[in-house]
């Protein structure tokens, strides 16, 4: 027969500081806690600085300047803007203008990187040397060369309006830019754009049954000829209906300057030119190296399933190749918009030139026009990541 003893349990050991100190995760908070108020320190002294030096100088802090009337005109303004214009409209404008130079240099840049890229690895030896020759001066030279070579060699080297080049007697050039024909729309014209909208949609809808068709059964659809034909197709249907309410204005020389049509500022065709030259030389690197990635094997089975060259670099190559190519992509998009602050020497209305420059100057409200600088590069780098992360997903390999 067991014999108990009844009585109070034994007290826990208390831990000793040694064996807390030991912990692993405890140490890891501490450190946190202890970075966090160091970094809080730091940002408080410096605000508080700030301040005081603001409060000894007699310079007014907050955001209330974007109110305030700008005085200062811009050459360029995709939405409607004069010198009684505030402060904030400015900075609007100047970042529309910084996300066109963007949108603009992306695409051109990628569709001339792709070239170059393919083309390096062409058969054909004088197309191989060419891009050779392209890539290794375009990323060797400063990208302020780029842009001052295009601006003040070749656009302000360019004759006057009144001898200027032109092109069909449509499209003309000197040094004030480039004169082209701008499409009027009259009255009925949005039946076209819902018949743009709609052909836009019926492209996604093509595009994805396409895809689902060739992987069920193997058959290729023409899905690109297809879709060029409803995106034109579609709107020529839709203005017809309400008879063609289009015009088309012409550039005219009067005196001596160009009347009517739509003109290209020669800041923006030259920081346009250089940043897809030189950005477009890396993204040729990039593309070439995706490509090399891929195995040669690829190639050869795509062949001996009867594929043509071009079939199998489109379809087999290319789509393997995108999934090392979309994270050094994204970096050099991310650069190019970043670069595009290098438009204040030659004088293109953009968000450093406008708001970093001119409105700083004038206002002196320099913490919070950097900030608010800082702000907008840093919304378009995030949109831009994200996007290209989402497709990078898309065409990531799925495993099973």
């Amino acid at each position: 027969m067991a014999i108990t003893h009844d009585g109070p349990a034994p007290a826990a050991r208390p831990q000793s500081t040694s064996s807390i100190w030991n912990d692993a995760r405890f140490r890891g908070n501490v450190a946190q806690i202890v970075v966090v108020a160091v970094v809080a320190l730091l940002l408080g002294a410096m605000i508080w600085n700030a301040q005081e030096n603001l409060s000894n100088q007699r310079i007014a802090s907050g955001f209330g300047f974007l109110n305030q009337t700008a005085g200062f005109g811009l050459n360029q303004t995709l939405i409607p803007y004069n010198e009684s214009s505030s402060y904030g409209r400015a900075l609007l404008v100047a970042i529309l203008n910084t996300l066109l130079v963007a949108v603009v240099g992306i695409v051109f840049a990628t569709i001339l990187g792709f070239l170059v890229g393919v083309g390096r690895l062409s058969k054909n030896w004088m197309v191989r040397k060419v891009c050779t020759v392209y890539v290794e001066v375009t990323r060797n030279l400063p990208l302020l060369f780029h842009i001052l070579f295009w601006y003040l060699a070749v656009l302000a080297a360019m004759p006057a309006a009144r001898n200027s080049y032109s092109i069909f007697g449509e499209v003309f050039i000197n040094n004030r830019g480039v004169y082209i024909p701008r499409i009027v729309f009259g009255e009925g014209s949005h039946v076209g754009f819902i018949a743009f909208a709609i052909a836009v949609v019926c492209v996604i809808v093509l595009n994805k049954w396409a895809t689902a068709r060739r992987e069920k059964t193997g058959q290729q659809f023409p899905v690109f000829w297809t879709s060029v034909a409803l995106l034109v197709g579609l709107p020529f249907v839709g203005f017809a209906l309400v008879g063609f309410p289009l015009t088309l204005e012409t550039p005219v020389l009067k005196g001596f300057n160009f009347v009517g049509g739509s003109r290209l500022l020669p800041e923006f065709a030259a920081l346009v030119v250089a940043l897809s030259i030189y950005t477009g030389g890396f993204i040729a690197e990039i593309v070439r190296a995706g490509i090399k990635a891929v195995s040669h094997g690829q190639s050869e089975a795509a062949a001996s399933l009867g594929l043509k060259p071009n079939l199998s670099t489109r379809l087999v190559v290319i789509p393997q190749a995108m999934r090392v190519m979309i994270p050094p992509l994204t970096s050099q998009y991310l650069n190019l918009t970043k670069n595009s602050s290098l438009a204040a020497f030659i004088g293109y209305p953009e968000l450093v030139q406008v708001f970093a420059g001119t409105t700083l100057n004038q206002t002196g409200q320099a913490i919070e026009i950097i900030a608010i600088t800082m702000g907008c590069y840093l919304v378009i780098s995030l949109v831009t990541s994200l996007f290209m992360n989402w497709y990078n997903r898309r065409v990531a390999l799925i495993e099973r």
